[in-house]
Formats: structure tokens, sequence, C-alpha cells
């Protein structure tokens, strides 16, 4: 997301959100057609310059949130090979030509790096790489992020309108950012992969995936932390909707995986006050619909790399070697280093369950966290 960086000492104070970014944000998503009639008048205007760019291989890192997706983009986006959008694109993002040939002339102000308001230990520029696919997807598929909605897409889905704006915006990256390649943190994806396979043939996935007792906590912390965020600064409610993120704060939605039940379930858990055995189902049917699509579609299962969290962080170098060569990008034995000497177990947190709690999420996780490797919930 992006926020208004500051160095207050209030965890909170982060999610401030410039009173520009909120009025330009209000002025461009309460008017979809219109972003898409300025997209259209923009790809009139330089569609000589990129049309003739190729999409090759594009690679999409799609997973839970605080799987790790984060700093998987941030060091593939290191890449020379690879183009992604960042935090600068927001919020004009369906004219990125024409919007960064604007701000290349508008100086960021203290644009430092600072931590983000995941208060995660990562730190963010204006320049830093971002998660902004999910509005594109919102806008020609308004039904996304209604819990009533099956949010999965199919090899037999289509609409053709959608699949041309992408590919026109994908190549408008990659013209803007002299790339190559374009790479998208895209975390909702998991549901529509089979989808992107189909427009995208060559297509490479990265899936990350965490043991659910830490991955779980981390994702109450957010949450915990997004709410309050959100209650103190109401600008940054609308912000986050408009950026696509649902996962955490006042209008947390549970992803329906094709399973209407079971995310009726997940949000009356959490309505109850059950954080942990909600979190814990989602857990189950994030990653148990992608064993299954994983174990249905062998096209599929050869386009994504699973990547555990944990062997991320005790074999950096290794895990970041196969990741490169399963995108089909050029060796980078620099990056390879850059995540040898980033990654470690983190440090900022505990998790603190109760025996009942710890019961409700092994029970919950059991089965799907064996397909992954995981022995136990751990």
């Amino acid at each position: 997301m992006t926020m208004e960086f500051s160095s207050a000492p209030s965890p909170t104070d982060k999610f401030m959100v410039s009173p520009w970014m909120d009025v330009v944000g209000r002025l461009l998503f309460e008017r979809p057609k219109l972003m898409q009639s300025l997209a259209k008048f923009e790809t009139k205007l330089f569609e000589d310059r990129f049309d003739d760019i190729p999409v090759t291989s594009p690679v999409w890192v799609s997973g839970l949130a605080r799987s790790g997706s984060t700093v998987l983009l941030e060091l593939l986006a290191e890449h020379p090979q690879v183009a992604t959008q960042r935090y600068r694109d927001f919020p004009p993002l369906f004219t990125p030509i024409l919007w960064n040939k604007l701000v290349d002339y508008m100086p960021f102000k203290d644009d430092k790096p600072a931590e983000r308001a995941h208060k995660d230990g990562i730190y963010v520029t204006s320049e830093s790489p971002e998660a902004f696919e999910e509005p594109i997807w919102m806008n020609f598929f308004p039904h996304l992020h209604k819990r009533v909605w099956d949010e999965t897409f199919s090899g037999d889905d289509g609409h053709p309108e959608f699949e041309e704006f992408l590919r026109a915006h994908i190549r408008k990256l990659l013209f803007v950012r002299d790339g190559q390649r374009y790479l998208a943190k895209a975390n909702y994806n998991t549901t529509r992969l089979e989808y992107l396979l189909k427009m995208f043939p060559d297509a490479r996935f990265v899936v990350p995936v965490r043991g659910p007792i830490w991955h779980i906590a981390s994702l109450m912390k957010q949450h915990k932390l997004f709410v309050q965020g959100e209650v103190n600064h109401p600008e940054a409610r609308a912000h986050l909707a408009r950026a696509g993120h649902f996962e955490f704060g006042l209008d947390r939605m549970p992803i329906n995986c094709g399973n209407e039940s079971a995310a009726a379930e997940i949000a009356g858990l959490w309505a109850e006050g059950k954080e942990a055995e909600g979190w814990a189902l989602q857990w189950a049917e994030v990653y148990g619909y992608l064993a299954e699509r994983f174990e249905a579609n062998p096209a599929l299962a050869e386009a994504a790399l699973v990547v555990r969290y944990e062997d991320l962080c005790e074999k950096p170098d290794l895990v970041m070697q196969q990741i490169i060569e399963h995108c089909r990008l050029d060796a980078s034995p620099d990056i390879v280093e850059r995540a040898r000497l980033r990654l470690h177990p983190p440090e900022y947190y505990r998790p603190e369950f109760s025996p009942e709690e710890l019961h409700a999420i092994r029970g919950r996780t059991a089965n799907v966290a064996h397909y992954f490797g995981y022995k136990a919930a751990s």
C-alpha cells in the first residue's frame, strides 16, 4: 500500500494518507469507466511505442498475505530484466506512461527509506516495488471481495476486454521501466493462476507458503495493527480499499476459494473473536485450493514453484537461486548474495497461543500442512 511516509513515533501514524492522494484516489476510483477511458486514450497516444514489446514469461508472486511475498517481490525486482509496479504509480495506475512522465518532473519530498505501515522491518521509498495489480481486476470484475461470490477463476474463464487491457498494461510498464519481463506480487491471484496460465502459457508463478502457527500469528498481528491504524486515520480505510487490500483492517474479507460455506464460517469465527481458528481455516482454504489445482493440472504445477518461508530463511542463497532459475531469469549472483545477507527468521514477534487455539490451528490445517511438507502444524 502507499502511505504518507512519516517519522512520527506512533505506529499508526504511518497509516496517514496525504490529502492529494486521497482526493485523486477518490476522483479516479469512484469512476471506474473514466479510468478505462483514460487508459484507452493513453494507449492511442503511445501504442506505436509499446505495441511490439513481447510479453514473455510474466512472473507472479502469489500466496496468502504474510507468507514472504513482499521480500520475494523486492529481491526479484532488483533483477535488471524485470519491470514491476512501484509506490509512485498510485493512484493513476491505469495510465502509467502519462503519470510517470509527470512524476519525473515532481521531485518527491523527503523520499528517504521509511518502514512501511506493517511494522515488519521492511523499508520502502516511492521507487520500491508494490502490489498494484488488484485494482485492475476489481475494475473489470466488480464482484471481487464480496464474500458471497466465488472468487476462483479457471482456464475456461474468459473476459476479452480485461485480457486485452492487462496485456497492454504489462507492455506499458515494460516500456516505462525499460524491462523485458513483467513481475507482480498479487496475493489474490492464488485463485486465478489457471486463468493467467491460459492467457500467458509461458507464465511463471512463485507461491510462498509458511507454517500455519507462525503464519497465523503474523496475520493476527497485522490485522490488529491495521484496525487501529484505520480507526486513527479513517482516510486509510478508503485508500486500502482502492488499492485492493482487504486482508486486514475494518473491511477485512475472507477469500472465497469456491466454498461459500467455508468463507461464511471464516467470517463467523472472526466475528465471534476466534481469530486464530478463523485464520487457520482461511490458511487451509487458500493452500488447500492450490494443492487441489496443482494435483489436477500438471501444467499449472510445472509453472508454479512453491517456496516455503522457512526454507527461504534457512537457505536463502540456495532457494533464491532456484527461484531465479524457475522464473527463467538470467543468473544473478548479486541477488542471491543479497538474499543470503538479508533473510533470517523474524525476530519482531513470537506466537503466543492458548492450548485451545493451538488445538484449533492444528485441527484446521493438518492435512493441507502435510501436503506442503510440514510434519505438524508449526
